[in-house]
């Protein structure tokens, strides 16, 4: 037994478990089932030249070196970005713990009211701070979410007759660069057009039927937009604006001055910098727009009991249900993030946020005076945090570096400076020592900050928010802590029991590969430093990239896209851009497998693509003579096809390269979702099946936790004709020589997660990681051959193998009266979460077990699913009080003096007894989604105010 071996400790069955697992998949060898798994035209003929791996122990050390190349200076750049102090009581109970970390996206809502309650805290401090009515729970940054905003305001104008036909966003020259360069990605395929101006002297033409505004603006000025939003308002056009989320516990709610829209970061509250990400971005709208509104919405409803209860509302799934008619391709939200600052708030409280941003403002307005007294102007009349000094920026950028010190400089006569949570007195003083010193005057120093008064009347906010008891309970460190560990108990996660979630590949998490995380020399750097300052990110993105490049087969990476939705999206706008480049722009049809993941044709349809769907086999197969007539067909307008292999159902289509080859023979390009990735690893990959593109989950095949439903990271790989259209970013130099615009806010993505992939690299190597997909075909085969006779697979390769996933037909059991969902709400009972449910065949279970569980795990779970056809068939289709229509049971009815049920206390919670040691109790009984949707309720409303609705 290698102790050092991290492969060891990663994949879960144990070498003495292998020869009783290949028995009962029916081979002699794991070479055999590989064999009769995968076919042979695509296997890889050499291994992928990756290093050695490392031990865990080696790997620490590594990174510890690598982190001492990265220079973390004092950092005064703003543009969005701002050092946040992460309240270690949250840092040590939420980031730092696999009860939240590894937790699935919340669509089983009786095994998650513990997430769900912190992000219903979340959205409500947004919307009371935004002064909406109605927030998301969360979306991937700053500038996703305004290009976001702009869609939905271009999509309901067609409510309004006047601005049908009306196709112009406005765009204030004080919003952020980032931001604009992503609106100029998204505008052009869907037909907007951006002009860009100053909102001053803008002329409300019918031509517009949207426009964004920075609150603050860019360069830190404070602007009162009431006038502009009511005129607005007059020309019908719908108002968006970009909002620091600290600046308005000072500035008034946009909500209160009319706007439709307002967007924008949660970073500073409490979230590391992190080079760029993971961030939780917020947007919130009007009720009117709940049906337009991107991501995911927490709604409050009621179990069967009539208790209070939560859930996703409205937006669950929606894209693999409206396909390409969906809102938007968003499936990745910012979860663990969105937690850890809605807590944040929950921590300081409406007090607590109020000192906050007072000092901050402080700060500045005492810095700006300091230096105004040294001589040197002072530009911005009105400011919140950032202040921009008129002088020679050539003397003060070299004194700056010297001591450690970052500004912004927007033009050779500008020292933009902006303050943060974390900026102290001698922060203060050794700026003025800059100043003073380009100046050639004696420095002199501050000993106590002055107040601020720079933030005009007419847009001071009046309004009062956070006043809801959840923000005003849990100030103290005892108190919070034991808050967030009540709402973890209500949680099923992977530190209970495996979650069998097909595509969505819930692996381990190896602590080893978290670690970094908190180190502040990785977490508190800002995106937008020279790089020479970040030497460890710049040599971990550069060899993550590499590793992602050979992993794949392919030329090239970007790192850029921070869900897999935004890799799918990035890689057909570097397909349309490669077209382009070739006279071919006018090649605009996508052809989709109509087995195809959900967010595919939604990708599309934002890429500018039309959507034509391809017919697949009874065997679950795409219909390659169907695809053959439609790529013939459309041959001429051919840009690409959108496939995903393994395919959706879990099987390797032995067709792939004759299915790549007819898209090249018609002038296309191939695009490869890379959701099951994790069964081609080190065996096949997209090059050798003929893509041109693929993403990757970095949060699924290459072990980023899922933290409830994100962070995700979704980077794009690339055949050689496509690199040079990779993204770029308008601050950092990224990117091919011709490079699209950019895809996500910052230069290298969520750059801090994905320390955890590399990490995940380094210490498997090319053995761990061929060893890791092979045992992920063996589970997924052994759970297969274990439910044989108990539940039907649907889908199988032409040797009756699975990949590393198999659907199960539930719909026989409707003779039953017994549905997919009672199921999988009887697994809660078993302890387990429900596999993916009614995706991508309704009525059936897609299970995937990775290859990070164990035998004794997987056999738990086989158990569990065989007793629960037992039951099923013990069940009378006019009985529906039965033990799986009324699941899951609760602690309260096992321990309630009444019981009214046909069967036992012990069948209803403890059906088996492996139960016994480890049970998990749901906090709720089965929810009703439709009152949820009928009754929308998106914040922490009094109980009352339920009650009433």
């Amino acid at each position: 037994m290698n102790t050092d071996s991290f492969a060891l400790r990663h994949i879960g069955p144990r070498k003495s478990d292998l020869a009783a697992m290949l028995k009962t998949v029916g081979v002699e060898s794991m070479q055999q089932l590989i064999n009769e798994t995968i076919p042979d035209d695509i296997r890889l003929k050499e291994d992928i030249a990756l290093d050695a791996a490392m031990s865990e122990q080696e790997y620490l050390e590594h990174i510890t070196e690598l982190s001492s190349k990265n220079q973390v200076f004092k950092t005064y750049i703003g543009l969005g970005y701002h050092q946040a102090i992460t309240p270690p009581v949250i840092q040590r109970n939420i980031l730092e713990n696999p009860g939240w970390y590894t937790a699935y996206t919340p669509y089983q809502a009786e095994i998650a009211q513990g997430r769900l309650e912190a992000l219903l805290n979340f959205q409500t401090m947004v919307t009371d701070l935004t002064g909406m009515e109605l927030a998301n729970a969360s979306l991937l940054d700053e500038s996703t979410a305004a290009a976001e905003a702009m869609a939905l305001l271009f999509a309901v104008r067609e409510r309004d007759q006047k601005k049908n036909g009306a196709n112009k966003f406005f765009v204030s020259e004080e919003l952020l660069p980032q931001t604009l360069s992503l609106l100029q990605t998204r505008s052009t395929p869907i037909g907007v057009e951006i002009v860009i101006g100053d909102h001053e002297t803008f002329d409300f033409s019918s031509e517009f039927f949207g426009a964004i505004l920075q609150y603050p603006g860019k360069s830190g000025r404070v602007y009162d937009y009431k006038s502009f939003v009511s005129t607005a308002k007059e020309n019908n056009i719908k108002v968006a604006v970009a909002a620091d989320i600290l600046s308005l516990v000072k500035l008034e709610a946009p909500g209160h001055f009319g706007v439709d829209v307002v967007v924008g970061t949660t970073q500073r509250f409490g979230i590391p910098l992190g080079y760029g990400g993971p961030h939780a971005a917020y947007f919130a709208t009007k009720e009117a727009y709940k049906r337009n509104i991107p991501g995911r919405i927490i709604g409050v409803t009621k179990d069967t009991n009539g208790n209070r209860a939560l859930r996703m509302a409205l937006q669950t799934r929606e894209q693999h249900i409206k396909r390409d008619k969906a809102t938007s391709n968003i499936c990745t939200a910012q979860v663990l993030l969105a937690v850890m600052a809605g807590m944040y708030g929950v921590y300081h409280g409406p007090n607590g946020l109020t000192y906050i941003a007072n000092k901050v403002h402080n700060t500045a307005a005492t810095l700006a005076d300091a230096l105004e007294k040294l001589g040197y102007h002072q530009a911005n009349d009105t400011y919140f945090d950032t202040i921009a000094i008129k002088t020679d920026v050539s003397k003060i950028e070299f004194r700056a570096i010297a001591e450690g010190v970052n500004f912004y400089y927007p033009d050779e006569e500008t020292v933009s400076i902006s303050i943060n949570e974390t900026t102290t007195l001698n922060d203060v003083n050794k700026i003025i020592g800059i100043f003073a010193e380009a100046a050639s005057i004696e420095r002199f120093y501050i000993s106590e900050l002055i107040t601020g008064n720079t933030i005009p009347p007419l847009v001071a906010r009046k309004t009062t928010f956070l006043e809801n008891e959840v923000f005003n309970s849990y100030h103290s460190e005892t108190e919070l802590m034991r808050y967030i560990k009540k709402l973890e108990r209500k949680d099923l996660a992977l530190n209970h029991s495996m979650i069998s979630l097909g595509s969505c590949t819930m692996k381990l998490n190896a602590a080893a590969e978290m670690l970094p995380l908190s180190d502040p020399m990785w977490g508190n750097m800002h995106p937008f430093v020279p790089t020479e300052q970040a030497g460890g990110y710049q040599f971990m993105l550069k060899k993550l990239e590499e590793q992602l490049t050979e992993i794949t087969g392919f030329a090239g990476t970007s790192l850029q896209p921070n869900s897999g939705a935004q890799g799918e999206y990035a890689g057909l706008m570097v397909i349309r851009a490669y077209h382009e480049s070739r006279g071919d722009g006018h090649r605009n049809i996508c052809l989709i497998p109509s087995s195809a993941h959900g967010t595919n044709p939604a990708s599309a349809v934002m890429a500018g693509m039309k959507v034509v769907v391809t017919k697949a086999t009874e065997e679950g197969n795409i219909d390659v003579d169907d695809l053959r007539a439609k790529a013939e067909e459309h041959k001429d307008n051919l840009a690409a096809l959108m496939v995903t292999y393994p395919s959706t159902h879990g099987v390797y289509e032995s067709a792939i390269k004759e299915i790549t080859s007819l898209i090249h023979e018609n002038g296309g390009q191939v695009y490869m979702d890379g959701a099951n990735m994790n069964a081609q690893v080190a065996l096949t990959n997209p090059g050798a099946i003929g893509a041109d593109v693929c993403h990757l989950n970095l949060h699924k095949t290459f072990a980023i936790p899922h933290g409830g439903g994100g962070p995700g990271v979704g980077p794009i790989c690339v055949a050689e004709q496509l690199v040079p259209f990779l993204p770029s970013n308008p601050v950092i130099e990224t990117g091919g020589d011709t490079a699209i615009t950019a895809i996500s806010a910052a230069p290298w993505g969520s750059a801090l997660a994905c320390l955890i992939s590399y990490a995940y690299i380094c210490m498997l190597g090319e053995n761990g990681l061929k060893k890791s997909t092979e045992y992920a075909i063996l589970n997924a085969n052994y759970i297969k051959e274990r439910l044989v006779g108990t539940f039907d697979v649907l889908y199988t390769g032409e040797k009756g193998r699975a990949a590393h996933e198999m659907i199960v037909d539930c719909r026989p059991f409707k003779e039953h009266g017994i549905e997919v969902v009672d199921i999988a709400k009887r697994l809660m009972d078993y302890g387990f979460h429900a596999p993916t449910v009614s995706f991508p065949v309704a009525g059936t279970m897609m299970i995937e077990p990775t290859e990070s569980e164990s035998k004794q795990e997987l056999d738990r779970f086989c158990d569990a699913m065989i007793s629960i056809r037992k039951e099923i068939d013990a069940t009378e289709k006019d009985e529906p009080n039965n033990v799986l229509k009324n699941a899951p049971h609760t602690q309260a009815m096992l321990t309630n003096d009444i019981w009214e049920f046909p069967y036992s206390r012990q069948k209803a919670a403890f059906p088996l007894d492996y139960i016994n040691d480890n049970k998990f109790w749901p906090s709720v009984r089965r929810v009703d989604d439709a009152y949820g949707d009928r009754n929308l309720i998106c914040t922490c409303a009094p109980i009352e105010e339920f009650m009433e609705a």
